[in-house]
């Protein structure tokens, strides 16, 4: 458990005003990212089976909470980590165009997750997947969806706030683009969570690409599964934080992998035996379609707007009672 507290912290609204603020800041971002990004709002699962490898593996180390029941006897099924395998699926599945694609409301179970101001065992996204073209596989299209997104952001920041007025964190109106190595470069004596402080203290708003690969260093950034992201052709969307003093990170996004980044990144991480999995033979036999896709965090992007020092401020979850008498002896109040 690790926890920081602001000096002087100020929640500025009461508990019901910040649950008002939820629906609102929700109902609305939704529309505006399926406007600006021509989705359609779907149906998902919060479980899948274990067999079809449609589950995200994460960093690859994290276990998914999994059950059995009765009527699939032997099988494992799994509640999703996230749902950027089944997004891709579903497209090709409900024939979706290029240009088109879909988003949903994704629930899920962390277990591993260690808990603090910002991370939470219970997960709460819009998980969003768009079809493109192969051609449109490039640095382009990702940089160009990236800006819709901070558009839609900006949108809904500017309707809360003729609600909730100075509650509403300002947010920048531009964002950087920064790959991993660059970062890096700039910051070698840094670790790779203090060079994301640095960059985003200095710059506000930044997209730090190509995440899951070696850096020069021998290290990668930070992990990621080999199966969905192109290492190539991912990034994180990250903003400063002044109430907590440290960056946000509001979604994970990325060019999903075709044929030949997936069996080059199963080749890196030793997990080839994954092509054999029904999702995977698909990608190699290129018989789904080529997608763009990631997750924007709802807890997250609620605390970012009205400026709370925890998750468990804008979210039921469950957390260790030390943690809860700390925050309520700071004004911190978790639901």
């Amino acid at each position: 458990m690790d926890l920081f507290i602001p000096e002087l912290y100020d929640s500025k609204l009461s508990v019901k005003q910040t649950q008002l603020a939820i629906q609102e800041i929700r109902e609305v971002f939704q529309n505006n990212l399926g406007n600006t990004l021509n989705l359609n709002r779907v149906s998902a699962p919060m479980f899948v089976l274990k067999n079809t490898g449609l589950n995200d593996n994460l960093n690859g180390v994290e276990s998914p909470v999994s059950f059995q029941i009765k009527d699939i006897p032997g099988e494992d099924i799994e509640v999703v980590h996230s749902l950027a395998k089944w997004k891709r699926n579903a497209l090709g599945r409900f024939g979706f165009e290029a240009g088109s694609g879909l988003y949903t409301n994704m629930n899920a179970i962390r277990k591993d997750e260690e808990l603090d101001n910002v991370h939470s065992i219970y997960v709460d996204q819009w998980d969003w997947e768009r079809v493109i073209d192969k051609s449109e596989r490039h640095f382009d299209t990702l940089k160009e969806t990236v800006r819709k997104i901070l558009k839609a952001i900006k949108q809904t920041q500017a309707k809360v706030a003729q609600t909730y007025g100075d509650a509403i964190y300002a947010l920048p109106d531009d964002i950087t683009f920064i790959t991993t190595q660059e970062l890096e470069d700039r910051y070698p004596e840094l670790t790779p969570k203090e060079r994301e402080n640095a960059i985003t203290k200095e710059l506000g708003a930044v997209f730090l690409m190509q995440i899951g690969g070696k850096l020069k260093s021998g290290e990668p950034h930070d992990g990621r599964a080999p199966d969905y992201d192109d290492w190539q052709l991912n990034g994180d969307i990250l903003f400063w934080f002044e109430p907590l003093q440290s960056v946000l990170e509001i979604s994970s996004m990325g060019i999903r992998v075709d044929e030949d980044s997936l069996r080059e990144q199963l080749a890196i991480t030793g997990l080839t035996e994954r092509a054999d999995l029904p999702y995977h033979h698909k990608i190699l036999n290129q018989e789904l379609p080529y997608t763009i896709g990631g997750g924007i965090g709802q807890s997250r992007l609620c605390m970012l707007l009205l400026q709370k020092a925890h998750i468990g401020e804008v979210q039921t979850s469950v957390w260790p009672q030390k943690m809860i008498d700390k925050c309520e002896a700071h004004g911190i109040h978790i639901l």
